[in-house]
């Protein structure tokens, strides 16, 4: 409906004028002082003024003159001449024009106003006053008399003794007046100082302070509205719409400046939050090249221990450096994507963070570091594992090389001896015999130095520290074999040729020495084999080397049986000499092995199996008990690894679904964040669980096939998941309540989304998104338009064909710089959110800006700094002086600042 067709209100304005005329001849004298000093305050911006309203309008001159003021048109030219024609065509003029608005004019001719009718002038001014002063107030979809007082009513709400419910009787006090004055300028009233029992006071204060500081002239008498019953409401309409025109300018600066505050607050704040993420992103990218080189670090050590204490310093990253920096990388991300969205909200371009701190860049980092980490650990766990073979095979090779230099001491001394030259024949074979009986020792020997060689090769390609002093050692003892080889060869050589001159062989001596030497290795080689160190690293090892304990201990008594055979022959060549007398000048000239030496030894081996016995068995309760370790750890890690991944799929569903409003749905990832939180303690048992493998040397666990590494990534991905989760969600909800969007339009949105999302990704390729965005009926052609969202049959025939690929690329392409500005190709829900809110919600724009700016500028194009400082609050008034340029303009003055590039700016759209 046309604004000006509510003329039948005009008529019943100008009924109620009749009627009042006839009542109360009271009003009249208001209604011409009222109405005088209104068509005053309009005529002294021509330059001239009125004495009598029913005798200065009578030519039409002036009637004229104060429609072209109030209305900022102009009207035909007027007529010049005095005779009344001219009058009655000049008048005639004006109420055409005042027709022309949409006012009808009932009952008011051009004759009554230049015959100076005082009733019709007045009528005829009334009608001017409501449609050029009253008619255009707006107020919550009331206007002219409701809406002005309504406004009336709103702001003089909050004082006491202050009732407005019309336009006559409620203003006979003059506190609605004062009110009015000191709720926008509290300054020039003190109004806690009235009283309503002085309505005098009250009215004359209003009326001098209006026109001294207001520039409203008195239209009214405080007498008359006093003395009259009801004052003419007319009149005190006219003086009221004269204070609501005034303060809407105040109004209106008040809200371009508001605005202004607003969008550099926001401006303000997303500065600090990118300085934020940029000093995080530097730290953590610092803290993570800090810590690669030292777990790239392959430097060996020398000991178990050292290589120890390098596990423990690496535990104690792992427990107490590390997770701090999972919580800052983690809370990076949260704040760089909140940073995105308040941009996006605030319809700023999207933060592009520094070269090389892209979250993208951390995320690589710390891939870097995790490999470094992994590696690092795996080669801890090698070389401990190298140390202690190492450390067994070195102690291993002392032992034997200890025993053999044993052996061959004073070996080279007995073969260098010539005293065969003056040995009887009998002694002579005792020595042949003596010696055969030494090479078979000898050779029994020669195993002893194989294994002495090939420990010392292992040490050496194991890269053992101490490889020269073992190399060195290893060579005297081959040296010393081969020389005493050659002895022997020299020796035997003596011998037989002695042998032919001496046949006196003691049988019994030589099969004494023939048995007890191999029996004597044999002892020997036991009480070695018994003393001999052992490392395994399972059950089935330590049970090996018990089984072939007891196959030790099954020989025992064939052995005995050996030791009595030999220390019979031994009594029984004792028997003969006692019994023949038989002259002996020595002892058995074919060995130094004696019965003593032989019991001695038979009694260590008899010690040495029980010990073997509880070397073994102590052995037995270890492995028991790292098998006992390994089962415990995997039960509970088979039972964490599931659940990590359960609720990894748990909290991807419920981020796709859309069971509730996006409230229940944080609610539901709080609660299930609180739970996550909650089997934290079950972790730190594992971890303590894999602490004492570590500490117990075990490296494999057939029980299970999750690591404490895969443990302890699927929870740090967890945490990072659900917090994750409940920032996109937090976001979401904040563009809703920003954007003003249904929670039927939100789910409208998800269930596309989901329907094109096949793959359960979280994203949408460039055509998927395509097809949702035509699914939700959106036209993508090549000339942007504005979207609707319906489609009539014929559109949505078009969006079909428009499926086969008959698309705009051009406008596609500029939804995906929206949606993907860092052209990953990939859409998601937030980003896919953003758009349809945009293109259904109103935002600040740099128009708007510009536009607030203009009105603090008093409709210049550009700004001072003075009024920016008047305007705004003291922060923002000197950034944007700060920032603003110079303005350039033809009409440019010293101290011109340019507020319109600034604006732009804001928005992206040129460089700030």
């Amino acid at each position: 409906m046309d604004q000006y067709d509510e003329n039948h209100d005009y008529m019943h304005q100008e009924d109620d004028w009749d009627r009042d005329m006839l009542l109360d001849p009271a009003w009249e004298k208001q209604q011409r002082k009222t109405f005088t000093a209104w068509c005053n305050s309009h005529l002294r911006k021509a330059g001239t003024q009125i004495e009598s309203i029913e005798d200065d309008f009578r030519d039409g001159l002036k009637l004229m003159l104060l429609l072209e003021v109030i209305s900022g048109e102009r009207l035909p030219k007027p007529e010049r001449g005095k005779m009344r024609v001219h009058k009655i065509s000049n008048v005639n003029k004006a109420l055409e024009f005042i027709a022309s608005k949409g006012v009808k004019l009932v009952s008011i001719g051009a004759e009554e106003i230049v015959d100076g009718n005082a009733k019709m002038t007045l009528g005829m001014i009334w009608t001017i006053i409501l449609r050029f002063a009253i008619q255009d107030i707006s107020v919550e979809e009331t206007s002219a008399k409701e809406g002005l007082l309504l406004w009336c009513q709103r702001k003089t709400a909050p004082y006491k003794n202050v009732n407005i419910q019309n336009f006559h009787i409620s203003w006979k006090d003059g506190l609605g007046f004062c009110a009015l004055i000191h709720r926008h300028r509290p300054e020039l009233i003190d109004y806690g100082k009235l009283r309503k029992d002085d309505p005098l006071t009250n009215l004359n204060t209003a009326f001098d302070v209006a026109e001294k500081y207001l520039d409203i002239p008195k239209m009214l008498d405080a007498e008359d509205i006093i003395s009259t019953l009801r004052p003419d409401e007319k009149a005190v309409m006219t003086y009221v719409s004269c204070y609501y025109h005034a303060f809407s300018g105040a109004q209106k600066a008040e809200t371009a400046a508001n605005r202004i505050c607003k969008v550099l607050a926001v401006n303000q704040e997303n500065e600090q939050l990118m300085e934020d993420y940029e000093k995080l992103a530097s730290d953590l990218l610092e803290w993570i090249r800090r810590t690669i080189p030292w777990l790239e670090n392959r430097t060996p050590e020398n000991t178990m221990q050292a290589m120890q204490q390098k596990l423990e310093d690496f535990r104690d990253y792992r427990r107490l450096h590390k997770p701090p920096k999972v919580q800052e990388k983690c809370q990076l991300e949260i704040n760089f994507n909140t940073l995105q969205t308040k941009l996006r909200l605030s319809n700023r371009p999207a933060f592009m963070p520094s070269e090389g701190k892209m979250v993208s860049d951390i995320n690589n980092a710390w891939g870097t570091l995790e490999h470094a980490e992994k590696g690092y650990e795996e080669w801890m766990l090698n070389e401990i594992g190298r140390l202690e073979r190492l450390d067994h095979l070195a102690e291993k090779f002392r032992q034997k090389a200890c025993i053999h230099e044993a052996w061959t001491d004073g070996k080279e001394e007995m073969l260098k001896q010539k005293d065969y030259e003056t040995a009887t024949l009998s002694e002579i074979k005792a020595l042949l015999k003596k010696h055969e009986a030494f090479e078979s020792d000898l050779a029994a020997h020669q195993d002893r130095v194989e294994q002495i060689a090939a420990i010392a090769q292992e040490l050496n390609e194991l890269d053992y520290y101490d490889s020269p002093s073992v190399n060195a050692q290893c060579q005297k003892i081959c040296d010393q074999w081969d020389n005493l080889g050659a002895l022997t060869q020299t020796r035997k050589e003596a011998l037989e040729r002695t042998e032919k001159l001496l046949e006196t062989i003691d049988q019994l001596y030589l099969e004494y020495a023939k048995r007890a030497a191999p029996f004597n290795n044999w002892m020997e080689g036991a009480m070695e084999d018994l003393q001999d160190t052992f490392i395994v690293h399972t059950i089935e090892e330590i049970q090996g080397l018990t089984t072939a304990h007891e196959q030790f201990k099954a020989t025992l008594p064939e052995a005995d049986k050996e030791r009595q055979a030999i220390l019979g022959i031994h009594n029984e060549v004792t028997k003969i000499v006692q019994t023949y007398h038989v002259n002996m000048a020595g002892s058995n000239p074919y060995t130094t092995i004696t019965p003593v030496e032989i019991n001695n030894k038979w009694d260590k081996v008899r010690q040495l199996v029980p010990q073997r016995d509880n070397a073994l068995m102590e052995e037995h309760a270890r492995q028991q008990h790292n098998e006992k370790l390994r089962k415990q750890f995997a039960a509970q890690a088979n039972v964490v690894g599931p659940w990590i991944q359960t609720k990894m799929q748990e909290i991807g569903r419920i981020s796709i679904e859309m069971h509730g409003t996006l409230e229940d749905q944080l609610n539901h990832l709080r609660q299930y964040e609180k739970n996550i939180v909650n089997y934290k303690p079950k972790i730190d048992q594992l971890e303590g669980d894999h602490q004492q493998i570590q500490e117990a040397l075990i490296f494999d666990n057939k029980h299970t096939l999750y690591t404490m590494e895969h443990i302890r990534v699927g929870w740090e991905q967890l945490l990072t998941t659900i917090a994750r989760t409940i920032n996109e969600i937090e976001n979401q909800i904040l563009t809703r309540d920003a954007k003003g969007i249904s929670q039927e339009q939100m789910n409208e949105f998800r269930s596309s989304f989901n329907h094109f999302d096949r793959d359960h990704s979280g994203t949408l390729g460039p055509e998927e998104f395509k097809a949702c965005l035509i699914s939700l009926g959106y036209d993508i052609g090549n000339d942007p338009q504005k979207k609707t969202g319906m489609m009539d049959v014929d559109d949505f025939r078009a969006c079909l064909i428009s499926m086969g690929y008959n698309m705009g690329e051009s406008e596609f392409a500029r939804i995906m710089s929206i949606v993907d500005p860092n052209h990953l190709g990939v859409v998601t829900f937030q980003a896919f959110i953003d758009f349809m809110s945009r293109e259904t919600a109103d935002t600040d724009t740099a128009d708007q800006v510009m536009a607030s700016f203009k009105i603090l500028a008093g409709d210049k194009n550009y700004i001072t700094a003075e009024e920016l400082r008047r305007e705004l609050p003291p922060d923002q008034a000197e950034y944007c002086i700060v920032r603003m340029a110079p303005y350039t303009g033809p009409d440019a003055v010293p101290g011109a600042l340019d507020y319109m590039s600034f604006s732009t700016a804001l928005y992206g759209e040129s460089d700030l």
